[in-house]
């Protein structure tokens, strides 16, 4: 990793930096976000992915069948796995928001036992823990949050996992740092 707080890429903050024929892309980010944030800033290097990330991100974010809490516990299930201080410290706050339990949010970050969890809880996170670290999820698990969330439910769960998956490589390969003072992995 780089010695500074810098990304490895140029953080694209402003229009102008990238091609007028790519406004577009950099206008959908801004308009679902309020500003070009995190991993946004330095996928406006290649501003197609960074409008396809967006378009799927902004569903899976503000969109989705699931429940609020349900999409952040999952968040930081994938922060946590992915080892990613950068998404870890801008959902935190939004998972507690959330209702995530501190209980929850705890056993994630220390990546311990989850028996004393609610089902619920215990649930998401159990689910994310198979699918990240072995790439796939058991017929016991799969069915069970099939079950809680339906076909819908379970797809979605399944592609919020990927969805931040692929922002944590994102981040964690380009050196994108979190504030000073935001929330720690630990």
């Amino acid at each position: 990793m780089a010695d500074n707080d810098s990304p490895r890429v140029p953080f694209i903050a402003s229009k102008a930096a990238i091609p007028e024929d790519q406004y577009h892309n950099y206008d959908k980010i801004v308009e679902s976000r309020g500003d070009v944030i995190g991993p946004f800033g330095v996928l406006l290097n290649s501003p197609e992915v960074a409008g396809r990330a967006g378009h799927l991100g902004t569903y899976i974010r503000f969109d989705s069948v699931l429940p609020d809490d349900v999409r952040e516990l999952a968040i930081l299930t994938t922060a946590r796995e992915f080892d990613c201080p950068f998404e870890w410290a801008v959902h935190e706050p939004i998972a507690r928001d959330a209702g995530v339990s501190d209980e929850a949010i705890e056993a994630v970050r220390e990546r311990v036992a989850v028996d004393g969890l609610s089902s619920h809880e215990r649930r998401i996170v159990t689910f994310g823990r198979q699918l990240l670290e072995t790439n796939e999820v058991d017929d016991e698990r799969f069915e069970a949050a099939a079950e809680q969330f339906g076909t819908t439910g379970v797809t979605e769960l399944v592609a919020t996992f990927g969805y931040y998956s692929m922002l944590a490589v994102v981040l964690n390969a380009l050196e994108v740092a979190p504030d000073e003072d935001a929330p720690s992995l630990g």
